[in-house]
């Protein structure tokens, strides 16, 4: 209904014990989506696993620029392309979209086709404001990734943190491992979005992953937002990786650099 025409790639509901296919067979059909040059953006249909085995193999460089579009275990791909200096984007896949709520439909829309992004209002934690790249992840396959030639660079950047399914627990042994490698120390700020299905267990002595979140986060004396609609089960507001971003950590907005003209 937006004049877009979709295709999908041959085999994208293949299977291979709990991968959507082979590794090879994956990335044969990420090159022919790269080299079509009718293809202006790639909408990854689902997360899951299986992104991070894809870059053992891997380069971007030779291919033609175009949107990458997905979250959650999309996140693998996402920040191996930003290291080439192309931006991806934090979004709704092709198998959640249509449970987005129409605002969020249209702000990636928006994006994509060349128009700025609202600002998103959250809950602040004071700190002030920030400026910096825009990094968002999941917090899981970004913890993964720390050590890797994947990590990325996260001097002067504004990491946005979601996740999904994780005990309050294992919330606060990736943050420590975080915190533990240096990395807070480079970043400006952190927005933080959906952390679902992450309640404490059932009887067993545990904190909420809220009393996680600020017991590793609240002393970083960097500007923070909570309760920002990205992540899993609700609203996935559409963020685009490497641009520009404004955290106002007494506000509690989430702003990025408007498009320019032309």
């Amino acid at each position: 209904s937006r004049g877009y025409r979709v295709e999908l790639t041959p085999g994208y509901d293949d299977r291979w014990g709990y991968l959507a296919g082979t590794d090879s067979d994956r990335r044969k059909q990420l090159l022919t989506a790269l080299n079509d040059p009718a293809c202006r953006g790639i909408l990854c249909a689902r997360g899951g696993y299986g992104g991070a085995r894809l870059l053992e193999d891997w380069s971007w460089i030779g291919h033609d620029p175009k949107w990458l579009i997905g979250f959650s275990d999309i996140t693998s791909l996402l920040l191996s392309l930003s290291q080439q200096g192309i931006s991806g984007v934090h979004a709704p896949l092709l198998t959640t979209l249509a449970a987005e709520p129409e605002w969020s439909v249209q702000r990636l829309f928006d994006w994509v086709e060349g128009r700025s992004l609202s600002p998103l209002q959250g809950t602040g934690w004071g700190g002030g404001q920030a400026s910096g790249v825009l990094l968002p992840v999941n917090l899981t396959v970004a913890t993964n990734l720390l050590g890797t030639p994947v990590q990325p660079d996260f001097a002067d950047t504004i990491l946005a943190l979601e996740d999904v399914g994780e005990a309050p627990y294992r919330i606060d042994r990736m943050l420590t491992q975080w915190r533990l490698c240096g990395a807070f120390k480079q970043v400006k700020g952190v927005a933080i979005g959906r952390f679902s299905q992450c309640d404490p267990p059932v009887n067993i002595p545990s904190f909420t992953v809220e009393e996680v979140l600020r017991d590793r986060l609240g002393d970083l004396g960097i500007p923070i937002v909570s309760a920002l609609p990205f992540g899993h089960d609700g609203a996935n507001a559409a963020l685009p990786v490497g641009l520009i971003a404004h955290l106002d950590g007494d506000r509690g907005l989430l702003s990025l650099d408007p498009i320019a003209p032309g």
